[in-house]
């Protein structure tokens, strides 16, 4: 049996909805569903993002120590099967093979500068040795030093203060550059059908329900951006560890889980961007390409700054900022002063 008007009104004010009198049973019905289907949303992300936590502590803890444990015996055995020789004068290896040879002197290592190509040899003489250039001159720079053929991408990278393994201080979040990535960014749309036309006129490359599950029991990932509204999310949960890895599960910290699907995608196509902080604290993030010009970049650049001054822990005790490094694609690195007072 149905429940009545009035005390579905009173469910939805509990939940914090804004309903009125005037809202028919369906549309209240519509708003409470679609309320719980955000928690549930919310609460998926945030269960997925805590597995792939724990299994990555935990690969890397195995990893860790099965590595040592096994470097230290060969060590060991190597050392004394060494001293063992050496003692006894036979320089014979323990097959009986061949004789060892005394080793000569240690071939000489040419510098890292003398093992890249002529073009990145080239450019990078424009760059003085142990000099911090300001945000400008970088880009600049970088622009001017690019040794691919190809446009290539201008990336930032920002050596972070803080421990990734706090949850307050494992940076994460969007920003939208004012003059885009530079890229055909790829966006695909998971939700209803009655929502499909007005994401394909706001740029969807791909719009689907039933049919783009299908596409996913294929494993076809021919997008870069996953919309999905909070409904549809649940049915994501199985192809977790496909889309995840990938950086391409729909999340509502990067406004990929969003009710207004039309919105999210022209946000998609307009430059907006997730970064977050990696295991080793670095902000990799890239602001443009060469073909941009100073300006563009330099613009792209300072709202990615000032998006990261924001998003500063309150519990960081030290530097928040280390370092900041500017490059393209294949060129060679610029030391910049740190944009962030």
């Amino acid at each position: 049996m149905a429940k009545k008007k009035a005390d579905l009104i009173e469910e939805a004010k509990a939940l914090g909805l804004e309903v009125s009198e005037k809202m028919t049973i369906a549309e209240i019905n519509e708003a409470i569903k679609g309320y719980k289907a955000e928690e549930i949303a919310e609460e998926i992300v945030e269960a997925i993002e805590v597995a792939e936590a724990i299994e990555e502590v935990a690969e890397e803890k195995f990893a860790k120590s099965g590595k040592r444990s096994k470097k230290h015996a060969e060590e060991v055995l190597a050392k004394e099967e060494k001293e063992a020789r050496k003692a006894s004068g036979d320089t014979t290896p323990l097959d009986g093979s061949e004789v060892l040879k005394a080793k000569g002197p240690k071939p000489v290592t040419r510098p890292r500068i003398e093992r890249r190509g002529k073009k990145y040899q080239e450019v990078a003489k424009k760059i003085e040795k142990n000099k911090v250039y300001s945000l400008a001159e970088g880009l600049k720079l970088a622009t001017e030093t690019n040794p691919a053929k190809f446009d290539a991408s201008v990336e930032v990278h920002v050596k972070l203060g803080v421990d990734p393994r706090q949850a307050d201080q494992n940076i994460r979040t969007t920003v939208v550059l004012p003059n885009g990535t530079g890229k055909n960014v790829k966006v695909a749309v998971f939700a209803p059908e009655d929502m499909h036309e007005s994401a394909k006129k706001a740029g969807a490359d791909i719009v689907g329900d039933e049919t783009f599950l299908k596409q996913l029991d294929k494993e076809e990932l021919n997008f870069d951006v996953l919309v999905a509204t909070p409904a549809y999310m649940p049915k994501l949960g199985k192809y977790a560890r496909l889309l995840g890895p990938r950086g391409l599960m729909p999340n509502p910290k990067a406004g990929t889980v969003a009710v207004d699907v039309a919105k999210a995608v022209e946000e998609a196509k307009a430059g907006k961007v997730e970064y977050r902080v990696d295991k080793q604290a670095i902000v990799h993030l890239s602001v443009g390409k060469v073909s941009f010009g100073e300006e563009k970049l330099s613009e792209n650049a300072k709202a990615f700054f000032d998006s990261l001054a924001a998003q500063k822990p309150s519990s960081l005790k030290g530097a928040y900022v280390k370092s900041v490094n500017i490059s393209t694609s294949q060129g060679p690195n610029i030391k910049i002063e740190n944009p962030i007072a």
